[in-house]
């Protein structure tokens, strides 16, 4: 009578289409449709910001309706954000550029660049070329979200707050607003800080008027005061 059993050591091939267990070599992980998990999560869509989407939702027909814009095109619209530290004190103590730049890298999202002086100044020991501020420039999603946590966050947890001025305009429609200190924003640590910075928000806008650019950031949020 034949032996049915297989020899020892023998393996039975798998079926086809069976997926490799836990301790198959070069198993990877896959969804129920049989993606890669990383095929998964890059196919998911992104979440646009809160302020870009008041900006084409409520902002544009506002702004059309006030200055009678005749097509979406001439409805001004934010361009960039350009955060600037200039640090004076950089001159005897270099190291405060290095906490500088982390300081904004965590505010912005961005990696910021380290700007150098174009002059040398004798009366204030200052040489071409060194490093004497950070600055870093916002553009797209990023723009959207630091503008979102700088009015609904940051510029609350400024003391004895009342709202920012309406004469920090440049005759274009852009607008530069200057913070006193950097710890009004929740991502910078407290505790890790080397010295109290101050620090410059611009906003470029495609307005034609400071009246217009002014229109733009009050309806994105900004805080103006009355006068």
């Amino acid at each position: 009578m034949a032996d049915d059993k297989k020899p020892k050591g023998e393996q039975q091939p798998k079926p086809k289409g069976e997926k490799a267990g836990k301790g198959d070599k070069g198993g990877k992980r896959r969804g129920a449709d049989g993606s890669s998990a990383a095929a998964v999560v890059s196919s998911m869509p992104a979440v646009a910001p809160r302020l870009h989407e008041k900006y084409k939702a409520e902002v544009v027909p506002a702004l059309t309706k006030q200055f009678s814009y005749k097509n979406a095109n001439q409805v001004p619209r934010l361009q960039k954000i350009v955060v600037n530290m200039g640090l004076g004190a950089a001159v005897a103590n270099p190291k405060i550029i290095d906490t500088a730049v982390e300081e904004l890298r965590a505010l912005s999202g961005q990696k910021p660049i380290v700007t150098r002086s174009k002059k040398a100044i004798a009366n204030f020991k200052l040489r071409a070329g060194l490093p004497i501020g950070a600055m870093v420039t916002l553009r797209r999603s990023r723009m959207w979200e630091f503008l979102d946590r700088l009015v609904s966050v940051a510029l609350p947890r400024t003391r004895d707050f009342k709202g920012i001025s309406r004469k920090a305009f440049d005759g274009k429609g852009n607008y530069t607003l200057g913070l006193r200190e950097q710890i009004i924003f929740p991502e910078i640590n407290y505790d890790k800080i080397d010295a109290i910075k101050g620090l410059n928000v611009s906003f470029v806008t495609t307005a034609r008027t400071d009246e217009e650019g002014r229109a733009l950031l009050q309806q994105l949020g900004m805080p103006f005061r009355a006068n």
